[in-house]
């Protein structure tokens, strides 16, 4: 459960989603209140809207093919309902939510009941909402249900876990005190207007949510939940296999019983900035070695305007990353790394329009060459940037992603929709991100003209700041500074190489299905060269799309630290010589990847087939002979460094998990190496590599989805006339898990946070599918109770979890802790003492109770494909794996299916009591072992096959 203050911010660098969509709305009798909201033509679910007695505003949805449902629960309340002196109970109250209901009153009920039937839930908390939902195996829909409807209805609030769960939100808060995420937001709450509610700290601690005889909490929060909880601010989506009929039903007898206290949401009167004291920088120091600057503009909510979205249609061009725009022309000046924009916040009274950027060291240098150059850009869209060429275009893409949009998981969709139908009318609820009905020059001007020097706040983040005597925030202690801008600015050098987006080449014309018959999995049609090419065509998700991989496996990407490093700058040319030219590709639905992996480096381009081949063959040629240029080498090696550095930075649970990773996994190398050779690289050097690094290769490529076995062959043919003509094939093997020496071995890492990291990993014998089942039970089983005694009735942490701990098909169990409170040793102390009970638990478990675990673990491995991606990933694992047969999740189902009682009790004995092959790191021993430790790790011998 995370607290989260803000709303999602829209990124303007994404295809503007707008659509011009006019159907007729279908309308049940007003006795049930029901509505068919219009729909995507590909999209084969069936919606229903309700408003239920109580005011609970309902959408259903019915997807026959679903082996998953879902629901999600959008209450209009969230931290700016809090009261000023209780700070962080809305936070709170959604945890309290969780812990007991008068029909089901013990407190790990509701977690376990869902883990145990193949589900995960979670919630969260943003500055006008809190969101709950879940997931489960679709037949367990109506109990999950029954469940989920007590919560909102009886909760509760047991009075001896009031004090014991405000531990765990103090938990949370102390798990991000070094983390920038939290430390900048707390900036922009202090330095925004005091007068707005959202100025108030979101999470909550011991201090804020205090319970003492004086003081008692419950009573406030008792208080809270009837004051603002009511079924007429909420909205619930509920989504599963079942007919609309029998998913009504089971929402009315539930959710019926919520309370309808005729509540209004809370309304936000004020601005979020003080706009009298406007302009100003507000500057705020970071941890970790990274440099942000956004550039805020207050504007109107522009809530109302959800048909025509004049905020996107400005961010769209804003965000532009193609040649002459605001972005290409800083990055090619060395300035940033990153830009996007959209709205910012929009409480339905105000809003803001944001500009944000990742600056390089020199743009840090040069802030106001950067603003400067924004604010002409902003003007020559303000001169010829309201368009109907622009406007067609983006209503064209948007037309064209919402014919064509696939299906997310159950729990994503749900979650959207609840949140969506707080937003919308019911009739324009799975319309609406893609709606603009009609071209609107004049509320794209009206945004237009509040984005001016004398408008702005600037928000700044970066290392070591320099200032005398900064403010810092109350409850992160996060130093900042602020000054007052004057509102003057002058025309910057650059804007000579401005220019607004060129038509988009991209735009998919052919979007037919190719015609024949769907292969149930890839098969091998060519050797080219020592290019094994595997194609499938599959139509099956109605979508004229494709992807595209070519994997360049080479010995060269992970021989050493250097030639690790080495790879990366590579790869971060090429994208960088890419971006411009193909951010058109992007909008027009159209995606690529190159990125490195312990084998070599990958491409892949996904979307619309119908160019596929011209993006593809475009970033062959730089594979072949990429530009590498001083400056872009001397950033991207800085670049690569800072992340190096940082990575001390990260939280420690992080630290420790990755340190698991680094001493066993082979193709990888301690940071330190990393960072040494990082350090001492020259470009000539890379130049060398990237001429040699195609010169041996062991390549394969896949072709899955809209195409046809020529078109396969053709591709096949350009990748090998573009980057494999006249080189040697090698053999490039599998990367190995090294195999944890018998008995436990101990690592101390200093780590500068105030909270423990924990990580103990439970190493299994082999790669086999019977190993690999036992430990995916094994996790499934202990999970929940892991968690309830850890976390819950223990209080040692937030960060608090059991995993499967598998890479690369070698089983492990990982449990983790992160603890403000507890040393390693009272950590490692409780674990023996849960393992132990625990025992006695797992020779008690009967066989239903075994077979209903085993059905949640094989429900998740063999869920039903939802999207063209989620097949083609799957094969491209399956590739790598050296696995024609592509049935691995079977295989792996039906060893699970076989595993017995006396198998999991003798596999729990010696890996969990008796910690057979244990490796257990941790964080706040003063004694650092990590390089002892690294060197005798990293000499094992591989984990064996069986």
């Amino acid at each position: 459960m995370t607290a989260k203050s803000q709303l999602p911010v829209f990124s303007g660098n994404a295809p503007l989603q707008i659509l011009l969509l006019v159907v007729t709305l279908l309308l049940a009798p007003l006795a049930l209140a029901s509505v068919s909201p219009d729909q995507s033509p590909n999209d084969p679910n069936q919606y229903r809207f309700l408003k239920l007695d109580n005011g609970l505003r309902v959408l259903l949805a019915s997807d026959p093919e679903t082996d998953k449902a879902a629901a999600s629960m959008n209450v209009a309340v969230g931290s700016g309902n809090d009261p000023e002196d209780r700070e962080g109970l809305a936070h709170f109250l959604e945890h309290m939510l969780f812990l007991g209901t008068e029909k089901y009153p013990e407190a790990g009920e509701y977690q376990q009941f869902i883990r145990s039937h193949g589900g995960s839930h979670n919630a969260f908390t943003a500055f006008e909402d809190t969101n709950y939902f879940f997931d489960i195996e679709a037949q367990f829909l109506e109990p999950a249900l029954d469940r989920f409807a007590q919560q909102f209805s009886h909760p509760l609030f047991t009075p001896a876990l009031v004090d014991r769960e405000r531990n765990a939100v103090h938990s949370e808060y102390s798990s991000k005190l070094k983390d920038d995420g939290r430390r900048l937001l707390s900036v922009r709450k202090a330095a925004g207007n005091p007068a707005h509610a959202f100025s108030q700290f979101a999470v909550g601690n011991l201090e804020t949510l205090e319970n003492t005889e004086t003081n008692p909490l419950r009573p406030d929060l008792i208080r809270f939940w009837e004051n603002n909880y009511s079924a007429n601010i909420m909205t619930l989506a509920v989504y599963g296999p079942q007919p609309l009929d029998h998913l009504e039903t089971m929402v009315r007898e539930r959710f019926g019983a919520i309370a309808n206290r005729n509540l209004k949401a809370v309304v936000y009167p004020h601005p979020l900035y003080d706009t009298a004291s406007l302009p100003a920088k507000v500057t705020a120091e970071t941890l970790k070695d990274q440099r942000r600057m956004t550039l805020s503009f207050p504007i109107p909510s522009q809530r109302q305007y959800y048909k025509s979205k004049p905020t996107a249609y400005v961010a769209n061009l804003l965000g532009h990353e193609g040649p002459g725009s605001l972005f290409d022309v800083l990055k090619q000046a060395g300035l940033v790394e990153s830009l996007s924009a959209g709205s910012g916040m929009d409480t339905g009274e105000h809003a803001t329009l944001d500009i944000s950027m990742s600056l390089t060291r020199q743009g840090l240098e040069r802030q106001d060459d950067i603003t400067n150059l924004t604010f002409d850009y902003i003007g020559r869209i303000r001169q010829n940037g309201i368009s109907q060429r622009y406007f067609n275009e983006m209503r064209q893409l948007a037309m064209i992603d919402f014919r064509f949009r696939e299906r997310g998981e159950p729990q994503s969709e749900a979650m959207r929709l609840s949140r969506l139908l707080k937003e919308y009318p019911p009739e324009d609820v799975l319309t609406a991100p893609w709606l603009m009905e009609r071209y609107a020059p004049e509320r794209y001007q009206a945004i237009l003209d509040r984005l001016t020097p004398d408008n702005v706040m600037i928000w700044l983040a970066a290392p070591d700041l320099d200032a005398d005597s900064p403010q810092r925030t109350q409850w992160y202690q996060t130093p900042w500074v602020r000054e007052t801008l004057s509102g003057n600015r002058e025309a910057s050098a650059l804007a000579g190489k401005l220019a607004l987006p060129a038509p988009n080449p991209f735009i998919p014309e052919n979007l037919e299905l190719v015609a024949g018959t769907d292969m149930a999995h890839p098969e091998t049609i060519a050797e080219l060269d020592g290019l094994d090419i595997w194609y499938a065509r599959d139509t099956r998700f109605e979508t004229p799309k494709a992807n595209l991989y070519v994997s360049l496996r080479t010995p060269a990407a992970r021989s050493s630290a250097r030639n690790t490093v080495l790879t990366k700058l590579l790869v971060d040319a090429i994208n960088t010589n890419l971006n411009a030219w193909a951010y058109s590709a992007r909008l027009a639905g159209l995606d690529y990847r190159v990125y490195p992996h312990l084998r070599g480096v990958t491409l892949r381009v996904s979307g619309y087939n119908d160019k596929l081949h011209k993006l593809a063959n475009r970033i062959l040629g730089e594979f072949v002979n990429p530009a590498i240029t001083r400056q872009r080498f001397d950033i991207a090696r800085q670049n690569l460094i800072d992340g190096l550095e940082n990575k001390a930075r990260e939280r420690p649970v992080q630290q420790t998990s990755e340190f698991v990773q680094i001493a066993l996994l082979e193709g990888t190398f301690p940071v330190s190496d990393r960072l040494a050779a990082a350090r001492d690289v020259t470009l000539e050097e890379l130049k060398r590599f990237a001429g040699n690094f195609l010169n041996k290769t062991d390549p394969v490529m896949l072709a899955h989805g809209n195409l046809t076995p020529a078109s396969a062959l053709n591709i096949a043919k350009q990748v090998q006339a573009l980057a494999l003509s006249g080189r040697d094939r090698t053999r490039v093997e599998r990367a190995r898990m090294r195999r944890v020496p018998t008995g436990q071995t101990d690592v101390g890492l200093n780590v500068d946070h105030p909270d423990t990291g924990y990580t103990l990993y439970l190493q299994g014998d082999n790669r086999s599918y019977a190993e690999r089942a036992r430990y995916r039970l094994l996790a499934q089983i202990l999970s929940s109770p892991f968690y309830e005694e850890i976390r819950t009735t223990r209080q040692l942490g937030y960060i608090v979890y059991a995993t499967a701990f598998e890479i690369l098909e070698t089983p492990a169990l990982g449990l983790v802790v992160q603890s403000p409170s507890a040393d390693a040793a009272s950590i490692d102390s409780a674990i023996r003492d849960f393992s132990k009970a625990f025992s006695t638990q797992l020779s008690e478990m009967d066989e239903d109770r075994l077979n209903r675990e085993k059905q949640a673990v094989i429900s998740g491995l063999l869920e039903r494909d939802r999207k063209l991606n989620d097949v083609s990933s799957r094969y491209w694992r399956e590739i790598d794996r050296e696995n024609t047969a592509f049935d691995s999740r079977e295989a792996l189902a039906e060893a699970i299916r076989a595993v017995s009682l006396t198998e999991l009790q003798e596999t729990f004995e010696r890996s969990v009591l008796e910690r057979e092959r244990a490796l257990r790191v941790n964080t706040g021993d003063k004694a650092e072992n990590r390089e002892e430790a690294l060197r005798m790790l990293r000499a094992q011998s591989p984990v064996p096959g069986t």
